[in-house]
């Protein structure tokens, strides 16, 4: 225990690290997701096949490879962005996709009934998708985009391998230093608190929108 008391504020340095990554990174990822699964769903051909290309590419490239590609490539495309930015936007782009196809599942759902009386009242595809699909998709939505927020939070201790100074970096420096396990099973545990705490908040957003119907 000593070794976790000792160290607490490189801990809680490296956990506001791990948790400011996880907000953005899966910010961005609802935004992405967001746009592509309107491309997925699209009447537009091409943009069905672009939708479908950019999930078919990031659900399948391991997201190690794409945060050292980040790093390591970029700026020798002349592109020079922080370390964490890189990590934060290989989060964004890799959970994009699979925040897409959860959005699409939802989407998909809904009777297509709902969808045409839409469009026989004269709303345009954008108009139907926010005020009639959406809303009743968001109900099954929820689970999936929850096992997002936890694939992101998890997902960032990938950052460390490219030098970002998150948790499980900041772990592995006081293991080095001390030799002490106990750091590990420390971090492990705020690691799922972070996932408990997504799970916590997804239930009870299920809960207020089963009320709701």
């Amino acid at each position: 225990m000593d070794v976790i008391t000792s160290n607490l504020h490189s801990i809680g340095v490296g956990l506001g690290i791990t948790a400011l990554l996880t907000v953005i990174g899966f910010g961005g990822a609802m935004v992405i997701g967001s746009f592509v699964a309107m491309c997925r769903v699209s009447p537009i051909p091409p943009l069905r096949a672009a939708g479908t290309l950019y999930v078919e590419f990031f659900r399948n490239i391991p997201l190690l490879s794409l945060l050292i590609l980040f790093a390591f490539g970029l700026p020798d495309l002349g592109l020079t962005i922080s370390l964490f930015w890189c990590a934060a936007l290989g989060l964004m782009l890799a959970a994009g996709a699979f925040v897409c196809e959860s959005i699409r599942a939802g989407v998909n759902a809904i009777p297509l009934g709902q969808a045409e009386a839409a469009r026989a009242i004269g709303l345009t595809f954008t108009q139907s998708l926010r005020l009639v699909i959406l809303p009743q998709a968001l109900r099954t939505m929820i689970a999936p985009l929850v096992n997002s927020f936890i694939g992101v939070a998890l997902g960032s201790s990938l950052a460390s391998a490219v030098g970002v100074s998150d948790l499980t970096n900041r772990t592995e420096f006081i293991m080095l230093q001390n030799a002490e396990p106990a750091i590990f099973i420390a971090a492990g545990v705020l690691y799922m608190v972070i996932s408990f705490g997504g799970s916590g908040v997804g239930a009870t957003l299920e809960r207020k929108l089963r009320i709701g119907r």
